[in-house]
């Protein structure tokens, strides 16, 4: 038991995650975000959920445009998430928490970070490198987010089964667990999996294209659009590169499946692109809920255990499109991703081992339980009860400071000033941009709450 508390707090071991970070999240939402930042548990590098903390701490920052410590923050977990890479392949670091969490929770586990978080974290750093002009350090950021997705495409499928598995092999049947565990298809909706995001690959062929790297932009472009097919923004970007790069045969399938609006749009000469990215809300948290499963004991006796899981709320926010307007003509955002699907399916394809974790737990409890009592009688069958009861703790963590939804919005304008008028969840806002002929400018905006703010980037 003591092991356990090595790599947890107090506070960790015996409240979830979730409701440690209800007033950051609170604070967050009126967009008090150094309020936020302070309100952050402390957590030493030797806690399980220290590089959960530095996320949280890294996007605030940003938030609170202080780039320098967000870059900081990032470039340190992502040394983090290098390091659990490389001690996950000799299965050294990672036994001697799985130790700690049998006789605790998953708490005890040092967090993983999920391959959305990850590329969201590069995504992040490569916008705090734009900050300082520094291009090609937000490409070595974006090649790194691609290469998260990349990876797990090849691995993803094979995980599941061997979760799906592990379950089987305790006695767990997967129909019996659906039926009690609550649904989350409306929160997931119809993704493939719970890493690839569209937004991701947009903003490296954003990045691409202004490194004149046009050939890699129209590849990223391209598997954005495959994400999200139906975003007017993405199927204007693949054909517009698809004709300036002569992709002949592109061009040929392309002229079939997009629509006229799109293959009929004159291009822009000697104008400059204004793209919008629009962050929604910030993302739902887990919550804990209890189910009851029928599980084998060593006496090949069924019992029926309460376990405590995380799951996700069954339902989607709606948010309003940005809406800008000029010279009386009136454009509207499109979503390019939903970070709250992405966090349900990814969840969803976990939940077999998170089970199997608890099968095992459970019954590492409950040979503990028995010992304590032939020891100790009453008392010590009472002290392993109380014991087991404070510590069956669902795992809530998740990166719960990131945005809810991305929304995108292109228009062309000609070189020169402009002010812009935007309308943000019923708020009006004008925002003065400066437009380069041939070049994009990037407007970056969050909107939490009541609270709006923005940031623009010359690329």
């Amino acid at each position: 038991m003591l092991s356990a508390c090595s790599t947890t707090s107090f506070t960790d071991f015996f409240n979830n995650y979730n409701q440690q970070m209800r007033e950051v999240r609170q604070a967050q939402q009126q967009g008090n975000f150094h309020q936020a930042l302070s309100l952050i548990p402390t957590r030493n590098s030797n806690n399980s959920s220290y590089n959960l903390s530095l996320l949280e701490k890294a996007r605030l920052a940003y938030l609170a445009n202080d780039n320098k410590q967000s870059q900081v923050d990032f470039a340190q977990v992502y040394q983090l998430v290098q390091e659990a890479q490389l001690a996950a392949k000799v299965e050294l670091s990672r036994g001697v928490e799985n130790v700690a969490a049998v006789v605790s929770n998953d708490n005890a586990i040092r967090y993983d970070i999920p391959l959305y978080e990850q590329s969201m974290l590069h995504s992040y750093q490569a916008l705090n490198y734009l900050t300082q002009q520094d291009l090609s350090g937000a490409l070595v950021e974006v090649r790194r987010a691609n290469l998260v997705q990349e990876r797990a495409l090849t691995t993803n499928a094979n995980s599941i089964y061997r979760y799906q598995e592990k379950m089987a092999a305790q006695g767990v049947n997967m129909a019996d667990f659906s039926r009690q565990y609550p649904a989350m298809d409306n929160t997931i909706g119809d993704i493939k999996n719970g890493f690839q995001n569209a937004y991701t690959f947009y903003l490296s062929a954003l990045l691409y294209e202004a490194a004149g790297q046009s050939n890699d932009a129209y590849i990223d472009y391209k598997k954005a659009l495959e994400i999200y097919p139906d975003n007017s923004y993405l199927q204007q970007d693949v054909w517009r590169l698809a004709n300036s790069l002569y992709m002949s045969d592109d061009i040929t399938l392309l002229k079939a499946s997009l629509p006229p609006a799109v293959t009929n749009k004159n291009e822009h000469t000697n104008q400059g692109q204004v793209t919008f990215i629009v962050e929604n809300g910030i993302v739902a948290a887990k919550q804990e809920i209890a189910i009851s499963l029928p599980i084998f004991t060593s006496h090949d006796n069924i019992r029926f255990y309460s376990v405590a899981l995380p799951s996700y709320q069954n339902n989607l926010k709606t948010y309003s499109p940005l809406r800008v307007n000029y010279q009386s003509k009136s454009y509207q955002s499109e979503e390019i991703v939903r970070l709250q699907s992405l966090a349900a399916k990814q969840l969803k394809d976990q939940l077999p081992l998170i089970v199997t974790r608890q099968v095992v737990r459970l019954l590492a409890k409950e040979e503990i339980r028995q010992q304590l009592e032939r020891k100790n009688g009453q008392l010590g069958n009472i002290f392993a009860n109380i014991y087991n009861i404070a510590t069956e703790k669902a795992d809530t963590r998740s990166w719960s400071t990131l945005p809810d939804s991305i929304h995108i919005l292109q228009l062309n304008l000609p070189a020169g000033e402009h002010q812009l008028m935007l309308n943000i969840n019923g708020t009006n806002q004008p925002v003065k941009v400066s437009v380069r002929a041939n070049k994009t400018t990037l407007v970056k905006l969050a909107a939490i709450g009541t609270y709006n703010q923005y940031q623009t980037y010359e690329l």
